[in-house]
């Protein structure tokens, strides 16, 4: 299965991104708030192993589509991998759309995006076709940073162990759990960052990471040497963006775009890294 999976990035990118996804759309109660999502599933009436997958500042979907490029990809990547993908519209379902440009965000990374994730992962664990122990947590940007929240909640499944059997946070906001003393985590955690990302960091995550493994946690961290934010875009030249509410340098301007080694990697990664 590996095999076929690391084959199929050299599939031309263009490819990747314009394929269909095969997603539907579903509802779950959330905190105060009536969720909608995006759901993609298997052949098959398994139980599968799931992914709760979280947007980054910009939302779920693209112009034209419920899922933007990179969700599609990861969404039909996980599917073909045997996983059933949700992915909560945290923004969507309270009425409003991109929020990189917003100091004050509906929804928040450190409240009620972590409740999103925790109401996923109760709908997903209310279906037939999901193994309930297996329900995995993903997250890019603004959607890594809930990750991290998420984890160091500490919200556990009621019979202790963790809500989510692990956890991936691609480029996420780490300056704030690291410079908190109380963040653990007992959930497996792989953080994959670019170091040349002026958006959100790497630093923070290397510090983050370094102080967990050193206390026994099970964390661990790639950074890629050249590689910006959105490095795991399917078809995304690097291109500069401005006016952004929260930048590494503060003057809202960042960089984002595909680096392709850094792509194939990550998906590599990810498959080898999720609990099934």
């Amino acid at each position: 299965m590996r095999r076929s999976f690391v084959r199929a990035v050299s599939v031309t990118l263009l490819a990747a991104s314009s394929a269909p996804a095969l997603a539907e759309t579903v509802q779950f109660p959330g905190p105060g708030v009536t969720l909608s999502g995006e759901l993609l599933r298997p052949a098959g009436s398994g139980p599968f192993p799931a992914v709760v997958a979280l947007h980054g500042c910009g939302g779920l979907g693209g112009r034209t589509s419920a899922l933007n490029a990179r969700h599609r990809d990861w969404g039909e990547r996980l599917r073909s991998l045997g996983f059933v993908v949700l992915f909560p519209d945290s923004f969507g379902s309270r009425g409003v759309g991109s929020q990189c440009r917003n100091d004050e965000r509906v929804a928040r990374a450190s409240r009620e995006r972590v409740d999103d994730a925790i109401a996923a992962k109760t709908y997903l664990q209310s279906r037939s076709d999901v193994k309930p122990g297996a329900i995995n947590l993903l997250g890019w940007s603004n959607g890594g940073s809930t990750v991290l929240n998420a984890l160091k909640a500490g919200l556990g499944g009621g019979d202790g162990r963790p809500a989510f059997a692990r956890a991936v946070a691609m480029y996420p906001g780490c300056k704030t759990a690291a410079a908190d003393a109380g963040w653990h985590t007992r959930t497996p955690l792989l953080v994959l960052s670019g170091a040349a990302d002026d958006w959100t960091p790497a630093a923070p995550c290397q510090a983050l990471a370094e102080r967990a493994k050193a206390a026994g946690e099970p964390v661990s961290i790639k950074v890629y040497e050249g590689a910006y934010h959105d490095f795991d875009h399917p078809n995304s030249p690097v291109h500069l963006n401005t006016g952004l509410a929260y930048t590494a340098h503060g003057d809202g301007d960042a960089h984002s775009g595909t680096d392709p080694a850094a792509r194939a990697d990550a998906i590599t990664r990810v498959d080898a890294f999720l609990a099934r």
